[in-house]
C-alpha cells in the first residue's frame, strides 16, 4: 500500500524520506540508525508489502523528524523520539495505532521504546 499521512494535532506523521527535497537521514542518525538510507528503503518496502507501517513524526512547519513510530504486521508498536521531542512520540501513538489497526487488521501492542522494524 501507499504510505498514509496523518495529522496528529501539533504533529504530522508521514513516510520516512531521503530525497533531493527532504532527508530524514541526519535525524535518524541522531536516533542511532547505523545506515539511515537503508532504513528508509526498508520502511518504504514494508509499506509496499503491507508488512509494516513506519512514520516520521514531524514538526508541521518544517517537516523536521522529531520521532519515528511504527507498527508491524504482528501488531508490535515501536518508536523512538529525539531527546527534545518526547511529546511528539506520545502524541503519535494513538493515531498511528488506530491507523495500523484499520490498515493491517492487527491489535497494536503498547508502545515499546525501540526503533520500528528492528
Amino acid at each position: 500500500m501507499e504510505a498514509v499521512e496523518i495529522n496528529a494535532g501539533a504533529w504530522y506523521l508521514r513516510a520516512l524520506r531521503d530525497d533531493d527535497r527532504l532527508s530524514d537521514v541526519p535525524a535518524l542518525r541522531l536516533l542511532g540508525v547505523d545506515d539511515p538510507e537503508r532504513y528508509v528503503r526498508q520502511a518504504d518496502a514494508a509499506w509496499a508489502a503491507d508488512s509494516g507501517l513506519t512514520w516520521a513524526v514531524c514538526v508541521p512547519t518544517t517537516g523536521e523528524l522529531a520521532a519515528v513510530i511504527g507498527v508491524d504486521s504482528a501488531g508490535v508498536t515501536a518508536g523512538l523520539a529525539r531527546e527534545e521531542f518526547a511529546e511528539a512520540l506520545s502524541a503519535a501513538v494513538d493515531p498511528a495505532t488506530r491507523c495500523a489497526a484499520a490498515l493491517l487488521g492487527v491489535a497494536p501492542t503498547p508502545l515499546q521504546a525501540a526503533l520500528p522494524g528492528r
